[in-house]
């Protein structure tokens, strides 16, 4: 059994679902914020939860095995160090860090403690993307050709109420860093690493320091090509995702937070016949999906099984890819991927500072 403490009470009662999806694997056993009003309501009034207010206390309890922070962006890194000079694993919610030179010193405090720290990608976990993988896996699905993808949300001003949204110091990025990052890692899971990006980016919906609206252009390490449209400012939430191959197009609905978890088209192209795709579907077990899925590989990870869990390379992967987009958007070219530490974004994309 894996005892928890969450800590940040808004999307942490997300998280507590999905632990409470998984009572063989994981106890909750703290909520913590300084707001102990609303970690209490995001318990349901659990008794079985400490509530508090201390996050010291929380790291100086020997019984906590794994610390979930789910805290605002600008937290992340020195909580997570924290944490891990503690002698506890990690969860961190995305953006894991805020930069390349935060990713380095996470990898090195994570080599240091003997501990592990497993960024946030429950978009990754659910049928869809399970049948997905197979398909690849059964080798049917072939040379990758090109995907698409949609982030078109709707976040206005009573969003952005929240005082560290929407600014570089508090969010440290926007649309990209805090939306479209799940399906920009969806593109890498399913396809593998960007070698080059293109970016356009604009601030037009809200007046925030951040951008809200962006186009982008990946070419793929194995020379598939890419789209990805951005927005907050659609009139409804939409993810949409296209994957196409010599052997099939796989192709999600509009679920906007639970893509895997959706309906998606499994389209045979010859010579590969739907025939051979169903069959492949009709065997695809049965899993966790979203928060439950994504910690029941964490789980899994934790007692030896490593492989299906999203891992710290997997994070500094997904900050590197925002990192080369922010530095095309404002050079107004291509950029290669690796992201070299002489790269002027490499310490952080804050206009003016690091």
């Amino acid at each position: 059994m894996i005892r928890v403490a969450i800590v940040g009470a808004g999307i942490g009662a997300e998280h507590l679902a999905g632990y409470r999806a998984l009572p063989d694997r994981f106890r909750v056993a703290v909520m913590c914020d300084l707001d102990t009003g609303r970690a209490s309501a995001a318990t349901g009034g659990d008794a079985d939860i400490e509530i508090t207010g201390d996050l010291e206390a929380v790291l100086a309890d020997r019984s906590i095995d794994l610390v979930d922070i789910c805290l605002p962006p600008h937290l992340h890194f020195p909580v997570s160090v924290q944490a891990l000079e503690a002698g506890k694993h990690v969860i961190c919610e995305k953006p894991i860090v805020r930069s390349l030179d935060e990713a380095d010193r996470l990898e090195a405090a994570a080599a240091a403690s003997g501990k592990q720290v497993f960024p946030v990608f429950q978009y990754r976990y659910g049928p869809a993307l399970a049948r997905l993988r197979a398909l690849q896996a059964a080798g049917l699905a072939g040379k990758p050709f090109v995907a698409s993808l949609e982030t078109h949300w709707n976040r206005n001003a009573d969003y952005y109420a929240v005082p560290w949204r929407g600014t570089w110091e508090g969010e440290a990025g926007g649309a990209l860093l805090g939306h479209a990052i799940h399906a920009h890692d969806l593109l890498c899971h399913v396809m593998g690493p960007v070698a080059e990006v293109t970016a356009l980016t604009d601030t037009r919906v809200n007046r925030i320091e951040t951008e809200d609206c962006a186009a982008l252009a990946f070419r793929m390490k194995n020379g598939a090509l890419a789209t990805s449209s951005v927005t907050l400012g659609a009139g409804e939430d939409t993810t949409r995702l296209r994957f196409c191959f010599a052997g099939l197009t796989a192709e999600s609905g509009t679920a906007p937070y639970t893509p895997a978890q959706d309906t998606w088209r499994f389209i045979a192209r010859p010579p590969v016949t739907q025939a051979e795709v169903d069959a492949v579907l009709e065997r695809v077990p049965e899993a966790p999906a979203g928060f439950a899925g994504y910690l029941d590989a964490v789980a899994d990870a934790l007692a030896g099984r490593a492989g299906g869990e999203v891992t710290l390379a997997d994070g500094r992967r997904s900050i590197e890819l925002v990192t080369a987009i922010y530095q095309s958007a404002r050079a107004g070219g291509p950029v290669r991927l690796p992201v070299a530490p002489s790269s002027g974004l490499y310490c952080g994309w804050r206009p003016g500072g690091h």
